[in-house]
């Protein structure tokens, strides 16, 4: 067996932390001996034992001496809610420590590799780093810039179409389409739509059919015209739904009846078109929120305006094999004058969804 072999186990296990240890990274990690796993473990929740602790725990066993580590991210150097990993590696005493990727955090970053290494134990850096940093993509994001990392889902026909002109829109991809997309926004923070797909759709922007927790619901109001009807404003949690409005819709006495009901309302600066600034909109999510991931549903002006701002950090794209015609497209509100003007995007992966194609592209810039 090899060490991509072990690393590899590794970021599959780590990814059973998704959705639950936000806004710290996923871990994995797998305690090898004689070539052969002996424990695993992985970040289970905020707050909670990191990978590390839980494969040396798991392992039941007194002597590391002769054993590997396999960890997906550098361990961590310093005391925040739990003790520090290299120090519990170190004294452990194992024999060699493989690590995917580098912590980018300042109060780790480099830190926990030279205390393993001057504790005389052997490190492997680099291993898979490629794919543990796909894996914490959001993370890295937050620890390096301070921003939330956001992220299109966009259901297609393969002209095109993201509804009809009417709005109908159900069901254009396929059930395994549709449960994938609940497994998405059991992974980010939020989950964000317009105005418009509220009042087309009056959707509940839960997770449902897959086991996972709900996120934060997020939509683009700018003048509070939603009605009071709309299921959003009628759930048990209305503490998790964020209307985002300008600052004087914000004051008005709907708003205040809206806060007294339990929804958050989010005062944003409008742009030169009286839109609400996108930049500043996820800016206010992240720092008040808490909000570190957003995924964006729609509807087409929303993916525009995104798109235009220059936020977007990764599209995830379900193509049915259906052709509607005259329809609403994701993007109809972006005009370039010639093809060399082109919104770039690079092509990450591609996949079958059932009978739809699943495609991810991550940003050119």
């Amino acid at each position: 067996m090899t060490d991509e072999f072990f690393m590899n186990r590794a970021l599959t296990i780590a990814e059973r932390g998704a959705g639950y240890v936000s806004p710290n990274p996923k871990v994995g990690a797998v305690i090898v001996r004689e070539n052969e796993i002996i424990s695993e473990g992985w970040h289970q929740f905020y707050g909670g034992p990191h990978a590390e602790v839980n494969a040396i725990s798991n392992a039941n066993i007194d002597c590391f001496d002769d054993c590997t580590i396999y960890v997906t991210l550098e361990p961590c150097s310093h005391h925040g809610k739990t003790p520090p990993c290299a120090d519990l590696i170190v004294q452990k005493k194992f024999k060699k420590v493989v690590i995917a990727a580098k912590d980018p955090n300042p109060l780790v970053s480099g830190k926990g590799v030279q205390k393993i290494k001057n504790a005389g134990i052997q490190v492997v850096e680099g291993v898979l780093e490629k794919e543990a940093l796909w894996a914490n993509r959001i993370f890295f994001k937050h620890i390096q810039y301070d921003k939330p990392y956001i992220m299109l889902k966009i259901a297609q026909t393969v002209d095109g179409c993201i509804s009809l002109n009417n709005g109908d829109s159900k069901w254009i991809t396929c059930e395994e389409s549709r449960k994938i997309t609940h497994i998405l926004r059991h992974e980010f923070d939020a989950v964000l739509v317009g105005k418009n797909t509220v009042l087309k759709d009056n959707p509940l922007l839960t997770v449902r059919n897959v086991e996972g927790r709900n996120p934060r619901r997020v939509v683009c109001d700018t003048n509070l015209s939603l009605p009071l009807e709309v299921s959003l404003y009628k759930m048990d949690d209305k503490h998790n739904t964020i209307i985002c409005c300008n600052e004087e819709s914000a004051k008005s006495r709907k708003a205040r009846n809206l806060i007294l009901s339990g929804v958050n309302i989010l005062p944003v600066g409008t742009d030169n078109t009286g839109k609400i600034n996108l930049n500043q909109m996820t800016d206010l999510l992240y720092c008040n929120f808490g909000i570190y991931s957003i995924m964006v549903e729609g509807g087409t002006g929303i993916f525009s305006s995104f798109v235009k701002e220059q936020i977007v950090d990764e599209m995830q794209i379900f193509i049915a094999p259906k052709i509607l015609g005259k329809c609403r497209t994701a993007f109809e509100d972006i005009f370039v004058s010639k093809v060399s003007n082109a919104v770039k995007f690079k092509l990450k992966s591609v996949n079958q969804s059932g009978d739809d194609i699943h495609s991810i592209f991550v940003s050119d810039s």
